[in-house]
């Protein structure tokens, strides 16, 4: 079963089944940097005051303290830092359980909140997931879009349910709007239909999402312009296959970390920032010039590599004699048929 990270009901009216959110995305595993503290050598002269002994510099506050000083058996040897709450006035270490919530009013004013205050606050959105109107598919800007979920019945009798008023947005083409509390907030929600079950998505308020930009449309465009950068398009369009996509940073970052362990090498690769386009027609000319020969070089590398049918008849294939070889049988069974009558009709003559 799916990890649950929210448990409650979809209503529709006053159908209501029992279901629980599962995230339908997750992080992929990154290289992290953290940070760490690596003090200078004894004897290495700091850049701000070269002449002066290091070591009566390093005093209480003044670098970042490590997570366990007993680890650093050498001078230059990088440790791990951590980050714990503490007092600022005092400097001392705070225990995590006598962090509290709170508001700050004003400047160094604030109220703070139990966790049954701020429990008490839970709304219906907290348990129920309340289909309350319904948009044709495709309506929503994708730039509302948030997180995703998959929306699971929690439970048998939950099953048929879900499918029944999965199967009725299907026919309709809808989606359905409601509303969602997690973490605090309420969240306006769609729920979409995923074969025989569904898929939730968060959605950003209306303040949330900035307001395009993009000055006026004015202006008739060259509807030459415009078909060469269509027939660029069309070379370039496909299926949409997110497993061919690689984090090219992560993977030089990787090769970095690699070299540095083994001491080899760094090779700094430099990042060339293309031209400014002076002459839209003569780019997009020279474009579509370069994207056919590449596209036409690999139609024609598929059809070399795939084999000539055979279009003759396997039946009608008579054996060769000789030393020569063939690598497709000699005959069929059916030929060998087929050359019986003749045989008898050269008797009989």
């Amino acid at each position: 079963m799916p990890r649950a990270s929210w448990s409650g009901f979809l209503r529709l009216s006053l159908v209501s089944c029992p279901v629980y959110l599962s995230p339908a995305t997750t992080r992929t595993k990154s290289l992290r940097l953290h940070q760490v503290w690596r003090p200078a050598a004894a004897d290495e002269p700091g850049p701000e005051e070269p002449d002066r002994d290091r070591d009566g510099q390093v005093g209480a506050g003044s670098r970042p303290q490590p997570a366990d000083p007993r680890e650093t058996e050498r001078a230059g040897q990088a440790t791990r830092i951590a980050l714990r709450p503490h007092d600022p006035r005092a400097g001392e270490e705070i225990a995590k359980s006598a962090v509290v919530k709170g508001y700050e009013y004003g400047r160094g004013q604030f109220v703070t909140f139990t966790a049954e205050e701020l429990k008490a606050l839970d709304v219906e959105s907290s348990k129920v997931v309340d289909l309350e109107s319904f948009v044709p598919r495709g309506d929503i800007d994708a730039v509302y879009f948030d997180s995703a979920y998959y929306l699971y019945p929690d439970g048998p009798i939950a099953v048929e349910a879900l499918r029944v008023i999965g199967a009725a947005m299907t026919e309709a083409g809808v989606a359905g709007i409601g509303r969602l509390t997690l973490s605090r907030r309420e969240r306006m929600v769609v729920v979409q239909p995923r074969g025989p079950g569904m898929a939730l998505f968060t959605l950003r308020a209306a303040d949330e999402v900035r307001l395009a930009q993009f000055g006026d449309d004015k202006g008739d465009l060259d509807a030459e312009m415009v078909a060469i950068a269509r027939a660029i398009i069309r070379q370039r369009t496909g299926t949409f296959d997110p497993s061919i996509h690689r984090d090219r940073y992560q993977d030089a970052l990787r090769a970095l970390i690699e070299a540095k362990l083994r001491g080899l090498p760094i090779r700094h690769r430099e990042v060339i920032a293309p031209p400014p386009v002076i002459d839209l027609m003569a780019a997009l000319k020279r474009s579509l010039a370069e994207e056919t020969p590449a596209i036409s070089g690999t139609t024609a590398k598929k059809k070399r590599a795939r084999p000539a049918a055979d279009r003759r008849q396997r039946s009608l294939l008579l054996p060769v004699t000789g030393s020569r070889k063939r690598k497709e049988e000699p005959a069929t069974e059916p030929a060998a048929v087929a050359m019986k009558p003749r045989r008898k009709a050269s008797r009989l003559a």
